[in-house]
């Protein structure tokens, strides 16, 4: 990798975490505020007030209150990404465009341990976020490696990465990107975009991203995080994976 050091060890986990999410009892109560969200979204709540209601309701914490936020999702728009949703064998021969900082963050949270939530749309999300920067971690060459290597054995065609032009160290992750895809002969095209979001919805891309704007306003996606996670533990999940 570039560089003697990475600025960060791991990605995602804040010392609070594990009060937060750690024990059974503020799980329990998670998923008890979840099932109030599905509750209220599935009978067109506005979210704003919803979250706000159930948060207060159930005494959660801002970073409950971003997990819950993650994990929720109406009846409806379950329906909807669903029915888009492309299975590991329908990808073979297939052009993919990947939401670069949003697949690349959750699965460095992922290795660092930190938690990540599976919602009820069955994407795994991380409560982290980049903040208009984003800085590299010594998990980011085994997440991007992974990949690579995931989509080439499902046979396809082309993977193009798309990152957030205005998000600092953008262009050194797409100088990063081909050199990893030169190292590993990856074919790989890396897109640096203003509105990343709008782009991966524009036409019939085949997408991944766990951005729920994205998945309800996109043409086709494939679920990368639960495939990776799926594939990692087969049997029993780790207690940094919070599920409903």
């Amino acid at each position: 990798m570039e560089g003697k050091t990475e600025p960060l060890k791991n990605r995602g986990k804040s010392s609070e975490d594990d009060k937060l999410f750690g024990n059974e009892k503020e799980q329990i109560k998670i998923i008890e505020a979840l099932k109030d969200m599905y509750y209220l979204l599935s009978r067109n709540f506005p979210a704003k007030a919803s979250v706000g209601l159930v948060g207060n309701r159930y005494r959660l914490k801002t970073r409950q209150i971003k997990a819950l936020q993650g994990m929720s999702a109406s009846s409806q728009d379950i329906s909807l990404r669903k029915s888009k949703e492309f299975t590991p064998e329908e990808l073979k021969g297939k052009t993919i465009y990947l939401d670069g900082f949003n697949v690349i963050i959750l699965l460095e949270t992922l290795l660092s341990q930190g938690f990540v939530f599976k919602g009820l749309d069955g994407c795994y999300r991380d409560i982290s976020s980049v903040h208009g920067t984003y800085k590299r971690v010594s998990q980011t060459q085994e997440v991007l490696v992974t990949i690579g290597k995931i989509f080439s054995k499902l046979e396809l065609e082309k993977v193009i990465w798309v990152f957030d032009a205005p998000v600092s160290n953008s262009g050194k992750m797409k100088s990063f990107c081909y050199e990893l895809a030169q190292q590993h002969n990856f074919n790989w095209e890396v897109l640096l975009d203003n509105s990343p979001d709008k782009f991966l919805c524009k036409g019939d891309k085949l997408v991944c991203s766990s951005d729920a704007w994205i998945l309800n306003e996109c043409k086709q996606w494939f679920n990368l995080g639960s495939y990776v996670i799926n594939n990692l533990f087969p049997n029993t999940k780790p207690p940094y994976i919070i599920e409903p």
